[in-house]
C-alpha cells in the first residue's frame, strides 16, 4: 500500500527552503565579488547593523525552534513567537537575509537581498498553509485569520506555562543559523582582494 503524501509536503518544503537560500547565499557571494559601497560612515553603519541583524536571526530562529520543534505538522502551535507571527521563522530568516547583504556596506543590496527571499518564501508558505488547513482543521483556519502571516504583532502576544523541548532540533536550528553568520568572513575577505586591486568592482551601490 503505497504512503499517503500529505506527511511528506512540510519535509518536501523545508528542503524546497534549505535549496533556495543555498542557491540565494551563492548569488550573494557573486556580489560581494563585484559590488561595493561608496564608504565612509555610512557603509560602517550599514555592516554593524548587519551583523547585529544576523545575531538576532540566529537566536529568533532558535527561540522559535523551541515553541515548533517537531509539533508543526501534529498540532497548532499558537504561543509565544507564532502567537504573534504565522511564521516567526521565515521572519528571523528575512532579518538573516538583510544582514547577510548588508555585509556588502550596501543598504541597496540588503534590501534587495531581503525582498528576494521574501517573494520566493511567500510562494513555499503558500504550499504549507494549504498542507496545514488540510491536517488541522478548523482551529488552523481560524488562526489564519488573526495572526499575520510574516510581520510580528506584539499586541497578540500568548506566553505558555510550560513548553515541552527538543534539544536536537534547536541546535539543528542554529547550526543551520550559522550560515548567515558566514557572510561575515566572505565580505571581509572579499573586500581585502578588492582593496589590493585582486578582484575588480563593478558596481558601487549605496
Amino acid at each position: 500500500m503505497p504512503k499517503p503524501r500529505g506527511p511528506n509536503v512540510l519535509h518536501d518544503v523545508q528542503v524546497r527552503r534549505r535549496g533556495v537560500l543555498a542557491v540565494v547565499a551563492i548569488l550573494f557571494v557573486a556580489v560581494f565579488a563585484l559590488v561595493a559601497s561608496p564608504g565612509g560612515w555610512s557603509q560602517t553603519a550599514v555592516v554593524y547593523a548587519g551583523r547585529l541583524a544576523i545575531c538576532i536571526c540566529i537566536l529568533g530562529r532558535c527561540w522559535c525552534t523551541l515553541y515548533i520543534g517537531g509539533r508543526k505538522a501534529r498540532q497548532l502551535v499558537d504561543t509565544g513567537p507564532y502567537s504573534i507571527s504565522r511564521n516567526p521563522l521565515y521572519f528571523f530568516s528575512f532579518v538573516g537575509t538583510f544582514g547577510f547583504g548588508a555585509q556588502t556596506g550596501s543598504l541597496s543590496v540588503a534590501l534587495f537581498c531581503t525582498i528576494l527571499v521574501w517573494i520566493v518564501f511567500r510562494r513555499l508558505v503558500g504550499k504549507e498553509e494549504q498542507h496545514l488547513i488540510g491536517a488541522l482543521g478548523e482551529p488552523y483556519k481560524h488562526y489564519l485569520t488573526t495572526t499575520p502571516r510574516f510581520l510580528p504583532n506584539p499586541g497578540k502576544w500568548r506566553g505558555v506555562d510550560v513548553l515541552e523541548v527538543q534539544p536536537r532540533l534547536v541546535v539543528r536550528t542554529f547550526f543551520d543559523g550559522l550560515m548567515f553568520l558566514a557572510a561575515v568572513p566572505i565580505a571581509l575577505g572579499f573586500a581585502w582582494l578588492q582593496q589590493n586591486d585582486m578582484l575588480p568592482v563593478l558596481l558601487q551601490l549605496p
